[in-house]
């Protein structure tokens, strides 16, 4: 079993972000602990734990889970340990901004039981983390991964956006050379997309900025994917790179089809063919669970054609793939005379000129 908790505060939006957030000047730390441990009583009666293993992976997102207090964070995770199993040495992940690591922080942290820290870096160039609403300097996250190297932290991840406007003038290769440097265990890596309602979105249709040039985009894809692999990294999923053994546990549980529970406001949870999701907005969430009420927002059952279409689209995302059979041998062989994939075996993965078409080569599996 594997359990993500979705903390919605935020300091401020950034430019690009549609996420379910709550932007507080005041994080209520207090008050999300007793809502998601409310939350976390219900499930304790829901029968997916007569078949279930012990709790393996944990992993806090946003939102921006390092807003909580270090006592909320403890609270949440003892109650959890206490009311169920949890794998020996279990992977508990914080995504973390950089500006919110400290001596203390990262030492308490610590000792909650977190051991895996997920820093959301996105940029080192001043400019465009202001272009993004991003609350840290530039050279914070060097200053973080030293504060949480020398707390004893030894798997620490960083997020980087790449495909931004071209007005920017960001050099990708600066970025990649600044992030390297800092000799992480693992670095994500996110193209821009531009969603309705967002700043970036508003922008783009007053021509205050471009759109994200596609070609562009591709090209910095290709080349963080040269990079990470000559610095050791294993391209392991279309977003994520990871050094031999540090490879994000908790997310390569979600490609493997695990059964995971969500705990928090926008949360979703995957049992078997059974998916659903909770309340988008953290004041409902907090409300229902106050009054004695449902806080799931919606629920959806995979029928057979749906399942399979998951199943080859999570693993298509990943470098071990899927088994031949699972695509047409015809669309196999032009994906492979197309350079986009390669067989090992039994199996069939895309390669990353590959995972830049995913999406559309998931569609023509699937027909």
């Amino acid at each position: 079993m594997h359990l993500y908790i979705h903390v919605p505060f935020c300091a401020r939006r950034c430019s690009y972000c549609d996420f379910a957030i709550a932007v507080r000047r005041t994080t209520p730390s207090d008050a999300f602990c007793t809502a998601v441990l409310d939350e976390w009583s219900i499930w304790q009666h829901h029968a997916v734990w007569a078949d279930a293993g012990p709790i393996a992976t944990i992993y806090l997102g946003g939102g921006t889970p390092s807003r909580l207090s270090p006592e909320a964070l403890r609270a949440v995770l003892e109650r959890i340990a206490g009311d169920r199993p949890v794998q020996p040495d279990p992977e508990v992940t914080l995504e973390a901004n950089p500006d919110d690591v400290s001596p203390h922080a990262a030492a308490e942290w610590l000792a909650a039981g977190i051991n895996r820290v997920s820093l959301g870096a996105q940029s080192f160039d001043p400019a465009v983390l202001a272009w993004m609403h991003r609350t840290h300097r530039s050279e914070q996250t060097a200053e973080a991964v030293a504060v949480l190297r020398n707390a004893g932290f030894e798997n620490l991840s960083l997020d980087l956006i790449f495909g931004l406007s071209g007005h920017l003038t960001r050099s990708w290769r600066r970025d990649l050379d600044r992030a390297l440097a800092l000799e992480p265990d693992h670095i994500s890596l996110y193209a821009l997309t531009v969603e309705e309602r967002t700043p970036v979105s508003r922008w783009i249709s007053r021509g205050l900025c471009a759109l994200p040039d596609d070609e562009q985009a591709a090209n910095e894809y290709i080349e963080a994917h040269a990079r990470l692999c000559d610095a050791g990294f294993e391209h392991y999923e279309v977003s994520n790179a990871g050094r031999p053994g540090f490879h994000a546990k908790h997310n390569s549980a979600y490609w493997a089809g695990a059964h995971y529970i969500g705990l928090g406001p926008s949360a979703h949870s995957y049992l078997g063919d059974h998916r659903q999701w909770n309340v988008r907005d953290w004041a409902a969430y907090q409300r229902a669970l106050q009054q004695g009420k449902p806080v799931v927002g919606g629920r959806e059952r995979l029928d057979g054609r749906e399942a399979r279409l998951e199943h080859v689209y999570l693993g298509l995302r990943t470098n071990s793939g899927i088994e031949v059979e699972a695509v047409p041998p015809s669309v196999a062989a032009a994906w492979q005379e197309a350079g986009w994939a390669e067989c090992q075996g039994e199996r069939i993965r895309l390669t990353v000129e590959g995972w830049l078409r995913l999406d559309a080569l998931v569609r023509a599996a699937a027909s």
